[in-house]
């Protein structure tokens, strides 16, 4: 399911399935889409810092038509102790790795994969330089 921004209409909040991952997604373009962005994380419930959300960085392969700094959103993810994934989605083997990469965290936050939860799936994510 898709949506544009947060907070979600509660009027179809009964026909809403369980939300296992949120996926913000950051068009290093355009400075709206960051503060988009950061308007919605106040509508995200804080459990779901834990495991359940990731930042997604788009069009990181034209670096001069950029217009939001990488770091401010590295920095979004170490605040919300969130993933940051980058990809460029016209290259179509980096967008369907990226895809799948989704798809595992996915499998992970809903509890499909024995032995792993999302909570330690994030921590695996984690570089030895957070520490």
């Amino acid at each position: 399911h898709l949506a544009t921004s947060l907070p979600l209409p509660s009027e179809r909040d009964h026909f809403r399935p369980r939300i296992d991952l949120i996926v913000f997604m950051i068009d290093i373009k355009s400075k709206y889409s960051l503060k988009n962005v950061e308007a919605s994380l106040a509508h995200v419930d804080a459990s779901f810092f834990l495991g359940k959300v990731c930042f997604l960085v788009t069009g990181v392969g034209r670096v001069n038509a950029c217009s939001i700094d990488t770091n401010a959103v590295c920095k979004l993810g170490e605040t919300y102790c969130s993933p940051v994934l980058f990809c460029e989605l016209e290259l179509e083997g980096i967008r369907v790795a990226t895809a799948q990469r989704l798809l595992r965290m996915l499998q992970i936050c809903a509890g499909h994969i024995p032995g792993v939860s999302a909570l330690s799936f994030v921590s695996l994510m984690r570089t030895s330089d957070d520490d």
